[in-house]
């Protein structure tokens, strides 16, 4: 469709950015509280806070650190919180059975938050990797990272979540099959209606370093991950990915990481109109505070444009470990 505009100066277009008053009436994008999840790291303990130091101003919690947490993202307006937890390396097995403990760390940081802060949405990470000997999201047999066997454990740790009271269920594993398999045993147990997000595009980045750090796992990997996370120079499989997940199962979609896959982001809410989400993840995060910690950029200006950037793609939420800070400054 063409467009014709008065000539200059009857179309002056700098007019509507005059004043802040002008500029917000014609704002586009507008960034707000309810778009933001919040990861936090959970580990055992009472009343403990251990700096992560890959990620400057994120702590690993023990689970009344993260109830607080919890209080203190209601109080903000921020609607759900994500858990990641951080496993002693000695309760690592092989055959990652704490995953689907009813008592792990991770559901038992649920069950705590739910009882505190109901109305708080709880999203959990469904994957192996917490508990995995090896490092990796799937069991692995001979070298090798197998599906049918891992999407069986997968049902079983969603379905041990689902029963802690998580209100997301986040399968960030990518193993072919694991969204209808969870859905599967959601419905067969009495969970019709909880929601899962899927990562459906999650790809194999060197992004993921600080999180590594965070849940103890930069030490255990064995191998990378490569033949079953995406590889970056494909955008067609995200959404073959996409519209699988869908099928199977899922009410959500997450393309992780976030900003270096924004035109993957843009694709999938383009071509499926589903509630979609991107994860600002660890390495992300940690660049923009590093140069803010050197006085290379501003801090506050850059978090807040990176984020709005991800609604400008179109996105309708983000998990981001800005989350705190960014609802402050959005409350005023």
């Amino acid at each position: 469709m063409s467009r014709t505009f008065a000539p200059f100066p009857a179309t002056r277009l700098r007019r509507i950015r005059r004043t802040e008053a002008l500029r917000g009436l014609v704002r586009e994008t507008q960034l707000s509280v309810t778009d933001l999840i919040w990861p936090v790291f959970v580990m055992e303990g009472e009343n403990e806070a251990h700096p992560v130091p890959s990620m400057p101003g994120v702590s690993r919690l023990s689970i009344d650190r993260v109830v607080a947490a919890a209080r203190e993202a209601r109080d903000l307006g921020i609607p759900a919180i994500c858990l990641f937890p951080y496993v002693d390396p000695a309760l690592k097995t092989e055959a990652c059975e704490l995953a689907w403990d009813r008592d792990n760390l991770s559901n038992r940081a649920t069950r705590a938050i739910k009882d505190a802060v109901p109305e708080i949405a709880v999203m959990t990470d469904v994957a192996l990797d917490p508990y995995n000997a090896n490092g990796h999201d799937g069991i692995v047999k001979d070298g090798e990272i197998v599906n049918d066997e891992t999407v069986e454990a997968l049902a079983r740790m969603a379905l041990a979540q689902a029963e802690a009271g998580a209100d997301i269920l986040g399968p960030s594993d990518m193993m072919d099959g694991r969204i209808g398999a969870i859905r599967a045993a959601l419905e067969a147990n009495g969970h019709p209606n909880v929601t899962i997000m899927s990562y459906a595009a999650k790809y194999a980045s060197a992004f993921y370093g600080p999180f590594r750090d965070a849940v103890g796992a930069s030490g255990a990997l064995k191998g990378d991950k490569k033949t079953y996370q995406m590889d970056p120079g494909n955008a067609g499989e995200a959404l073959r990915l996409v519209e699988r997940d869908l099928t199977e199962g899922a009410d959500m979609v997450m393309v992780k990481p976030g900003m270096p896959y924004l035109d993957i982001a843009r694709a999938v809410k383009s071509e499926f109109r589903v509630p979609t989400f991107a994860y600002q993840v660890s390495g992300e995060y940690a660049m923009l505070m590093a140069a803010a910690e050197n006085g290379w950029l501003d801090g506050e200006k850059v978090m807040m444009e990176s984020l709005t950037g991800f609604k400008r793609a179109g996105l309708d939420g983000i998990l981001t470990y800005f989350a705190p800070r960014a609802a402050r400054l959005l409350n005023g």
